[in-house]
């Protein structure tokens, strides 16, 4: 009897294993996280790097960081830095707030990440303008399947 109730243990959890990870975000996913911060606006390239590793061994921790070119000044400066990533269950992983008395626009976290894929940031500037830089990264071992 201990067998058999181990072997079912075992396939359920491969089952839910195999479940979870098809829960991944698509593109699409993506692109309507990004239209949602965007809200009808549009999107410029540059005054945005990020930084990721090209190769991480393991999803559930991935260094990351984000820095953008801005005075940093009340009349001009970066309100918002959001991190968008194609591959995850939830696309808009996290979102940054600044203001000018930021001091500087440069932010280094810790991300999980679901599986190789492109990662954005989208600084929203306090004059209505958007910028994005993305990096992409190839994941050996996914984190964010575990439910």
């Amino acid at each position: 009897m201990m067998m058999k109730r181990r072997a079912f243990v075992i396939s359920a959890a491969a089952v839910s294993g195999l479940t979870s990870l098809s829960a991944l975000a698509t593109v699409a996913d993506a692109t309507q996280a990004v239209d949602k911060i965007l809200g009808g606006q549009k999107i410029s390239t540059g005054r945005v790097k990020l930084v990721i590793p090209p190769l991480v061994e393991n999803g559930n921790l991935v260094t990351m960081r984000v820095s953008v070119e801005s005075p940093m000044t009340k009349a001009d400066h970066v309100q918002a830095i959001h991190i968008v990533a194609e591959g995850n269950p939830l696309p808009n992983v996290v979102s940054f707030y600044l203001s000018s008395r930021s001091g500087r626009a440069d932010i280094t976290t810790r991300i999980r990440l679901g599986d190789s894929q492109r990662v954005l940031a989208i600084a929203q500037m306090s004059d209505g303008t958007f910028w994005q830089g993305e990096a992409s990264t190839l994941v050996t071992i996914a984190a964010c399947a575990e439910v």
